[in-house]
């Protein structure tokens, strides 16, 4: 366990943030669609990974206001990339699905960031990679704390 009382270990935290938020910063440059915006981007996602979900769900997921989460949602089914559906259980309730566009869009998202991602792994040594691709497995169990 990190010990940010020890220079080395908050030295590493310290680059891992950095890297990580230039990172990411620079992957959303690589959309597809620029007229959507990184919320919506995100919601997209998380109902790829996820599956369908409620309104709440959503906003739980995404750390947001369920206010905010409402009115993404709004947006999103207004450019045709979600649907609104009864809830199964709860008919006061709505599920957000997405739609096949919003499936092709984020798979063409997919396919533009892996290959930008790709091309700059390119520039790495053999071991560079190789320790690249060991740390994904732990950068992907972070990112699901």
């Amino acid at each position: 366990m990190p010990d940010l009382s020890r220079g080395e270990d908050a030295e590493a935290v310290s680059a891992l943030r950095s890297a990580t938020m230039r990172l990411a910063r620079r992957l959303k440059h690589q959309r597809v669609d620029e007229s959507l915006s990184p919320a919506e981007m995100s919601v997209l996602g998380t109902l790829a990974r996820c599956g369908s979900a409620t309104p709440g769900e959503l906003a739980r997921k995404e750390h947001v206001q369920p206010p905010s989460m409402t009115r993404i949602v709004a947006m999103l089914e207004a450019k045709g990339l979600v649907r609104l559906e009864p809830h199964r259980d709860d008919r006061r309730q709505k599920v957000v699905t997405q739609t096949e566009r919003a499936e092709a869009m984020l798979a063409a998202s997919r396919t533009k960031r892996d290959a930008w991602l790709a091309e700059l792994a390119g520039q790495l040594d053999e071991d560079e990679w190789a320790r690249l691709r060991a740390a994904a497995p732990v950068l992907e169990k972070l990112a699901q704390l």
